[in-house]
């Protein structure tokens, strides 16, 4: 239980720290169901497949908030880390960024592709 805590709060750090590198202002509401769906998905990747059905309700219910907030809140983070955000980092991250042109990724591929970046690369086990 207490490694669990200790590794949810690894993750939540490593999440920040990123959503900075991105350009997340932390002062947007969508910051933190962000960085709430994205620990959430990084700790359990089927989350993915269920943005609408599971993840979002859950951010919902443990925010006193409804659905829909949540979206757009997470919508309106994504839309500002990708017009004022570090192209360099979105083009290792995603393969192309908004100085190339390209549309924005979908709050989905957002999450998705973040989640399993921290799979691979980040500090998923306790710290001693």
């Amino acid at each position: 239980m207490v490694t669990e805590n200790l590794t949810q709060a690894q993750i939540e750090r490593y999440v920040s720290e990123f959503m900075l590198e991105l350009g997340v202002p932390a002062h947007l509401r969508g910051y933190y169901y962000l960085r709430e769906a994205i620990v959430l998905t990084a700790l359990d990747m089927e989350l993915v497949g269920s943005v609408t059905k599971l993840l979002y309700p859950g951010i919902a219910k443990n925010n006193h908030t409804n659905i829909q907030r949540v979206e757009r809140a997470i919508r309106n983070a994504i839309e500002v880390s990708w017009e004022r955000g570090n192209p360099a980092v979105f083009e290792d991250l995603f393969g192309y960024s908004a100085a190339s042109g390209a549309v924005r990724p979908t709050n989905s591929e957002y999450i998705a592709r973040i989640a399993d970046r921290i799979r691979m690369d980040g500090p998923l086990e306790p710290e001693a």
